[in-house]
């Protein structure tokens, strides 16, 4: 018993007559969509490695499942590189064609018709001009109305189409749609997205050690970075009375791998800097207080330290909450606390001072804008600290050994644990976060998005029509026989039909009332005169 088992050949042929149908890259498009879903609702590996370690945690054998099935590492995954491929020759594969037909097409002349009278639109004109001179007539409109016309070199006969740039611009937008997926697929495979935060009077560069780990590279990144230098001059936010923001602005000078000063310019929300290939992009700010710690050794601590705000509860305003930072120094403890010698001192910053106070007296949370007089409440820990993370304070091997204030411009002393130190408070400054971003596709991108709008203008504008036109004699005029066929927006091609009759009768020197005698025999209607 014979079984009918397709060839390798034929096996091959099936798979590219699937791939070849536009119902299948529909189909993968809605794949690659939904993947794109699963990827932005689930935690993936490259954006928080921390988020996919405690959601494995909580949910156990449904997390072990997500990683095996790499939907933690969705855009990096094997399906997923195999479903966009897959579009990608789908595409192709549908495109080209269409491609060659339409240059076929562009290339051949208007058929002609046999029978024009046997189509839907079709009319008849008796014109005062000889057939010669009525074609004549008529290929002038038609081209006036962007028609391609071609002439019967047989017989009196014309035929004339337009609306090919409706297929031109259908092709031209799939195609750039094409183009899109090529510029997103290269520009995030070779780039990098970060983010910086530079303190007023500070400068970055644009290096791997100076994103803190805040970074995320495309996989064929080269690791390449350019050295471009920001330094932040000053930041300024302006508000409304309500606390609504209007402007944020950091005012920064760009500089040269050299450190030389490219040019001045202002950062704004929707208005970045770009240099050198990257884009520097205004997306955060905040309170940086200078602080400086003194013990009996000289100076153990001398920086910014950039400090985060508390979330608002609901019905606060984000802008009246306090904002927390942490100062580390291992050991710097003089006492073993908790099985450890170091110290931490942890911060909460209120920019106005007044809305500390009223804040201890009412309890209600107060707005604070500007700074005015900012105080540091502080909090002395010993003991043992198990990360050194900038703005996380973990409290468990650590003991509390007390509690200041301090003023902005001042130095308190600090009275814990029998410490001989100073924590001084001489200056208040802003920080910026930028995202910092390089994406090579962006121009390919842009490109392809002016390609989409420029072919769905003849899609909007542009339908396919053609039409026949024939003269025959009559006279000392002409009758013109007039057909035509809409492939698009049918019912409107019916008066449109209409006006091109009648502009190609009067192209054609009018229509005539009554015919002229012909050869200077009389009329079948003076002949029935006559007769009568």
């Amino acid at each position: 018993m014979s079984t009918n088992r397709l060839t390798l050949r034929q096996s091959v042929a099936l798979v590219w007559r699937t791939l070849r149908s536009m119902r299948t890259a529909l189909i993968l498009l809605l794949l690659l969509a939904l993947a794109s879903v699963a990827g932005s609702l689930i935690p993936q590996w490259p954006n928080s490695p921390e988020r996919v370690a405690e959601y494995q945690l909580d949910h156990g054998l449904w997390g072990q499942f997500l990683d095996r099935a790499g939907l933690f590492d969705v855009f990096g995954s094997w399906w997923f590189v195999l479903i966009t491929v897959l579009l990608f020759v789908s595409l192709v594969a549908c495109l080209i064609p269409r491609t060659r037909a339409l240059i076929r097409a562009l290339r051949a002349r208007p058929v002609q018709a046999r029978e024009i009278d046997a189509f839907r639109h079709y009319g008849e004109r008796t014109v005062a001009a000889p057939p010669s001179k009525a074609l004549d007539g008529s290929a002038r409109v038609l081209r006036r109305r962007f028609f391609r016309v071609a002439r019967d070199p047989a017989r009196p006969a014309l035929a004339a189409e337009k609306g090919v740039l409706r297929e031109l611009g259908s092709l031209l937008f799939h195609w750039a749609f094409i183009l899109i997926l090529v510029g997103v697929v290269f520009g995030k495979g070779t780039g990098f997205s970060g983010y910086a935060v530079v303190v007023e009077g500070d400068t970055w560069i644009d290096a791997a050690a100076n994103y803190d780990g805040q970074i995320r590279t495309g996989r064929f990144f080269d690791g390449d970075f350019t050295g471009t230098g920001l330094r932040l001059r000053e930041f300024e936010s302006r508000f409304r009375e309500t606390g609504q923001a209007m402007d944020f602005v950091s005012s920064v000078d760009v500089l040269n791998p050299d450190g030389s000063v490219i040019r001045q310019q202002d950062i704004r929300v929707n208005h970045p800097a770009d240099v050198n290939g990257i884009r520097f992009y205004q997306i955060n700010f905040g309170w940086a207080p200078v602080l400086t710690v003194r013990d009996a050794d000289g100076v153990a601590f001398d920086d910014a330290v950039v400090m985060d705000r508390d979330p608002a509860p609901e019905g606060v305003p984000e802008f009246a909450m306090p904002w927390r930072g942490v100062i580390k120094l291992p050991g710097a403890g003089g006492t073993t606390f908790a099985g450890g010698n170091d110290l931490a001192i942890e911060l909460e910053l209120w920019p106005d001072s007044a809305g500390l106070a009223n804040f201890l007296q009412t309890g209600q949370p107060t707005v604070m804008l500007r700074a005015s007089n900012a105080v540091i409440r502080y909090t002395v820990w010993q003991g043992k600290l198990t990360s050194l993370a900038t703005n996380r304070l973990d409290t468990s091997f650590m003991e509390e050994t007390g509690r200041g204030l301090v003023g902005e411009e001042r130095t308190d002393e600090i009275d814990s644990g029998g410490l001989d130190m100073t924590l001084g408070f001489p200056e208040l400054r802003q920080y910026s976060v930028f995202q910092v971003s390089r994406d090579a596709g962006v121009p390919i991108v842009l490109l392809a998005a002016i390609l989409i709008l420029v072919g769905l203008l003849p899609a909007l504008y542009t339908s396919r029509r053609k039409v026949w036109v024939r003269a025959e004699p009559s006279g000392d005029g002409a009758v013109l026989k007039v057909g035509g066929f809409a492939l698009q927006r049918k019912p409107q091609f019916e008066d449109e039909f209409d006006r091109l009759l009648e502009a190609l009768a009067a192209e054609a020197g009018g229509e005539a009332s009554e015919p002229p005698p012909t050869n200077g025999q009389p009329t079948e209607e003076q002949q029935e005169v006559q007769t009568r």
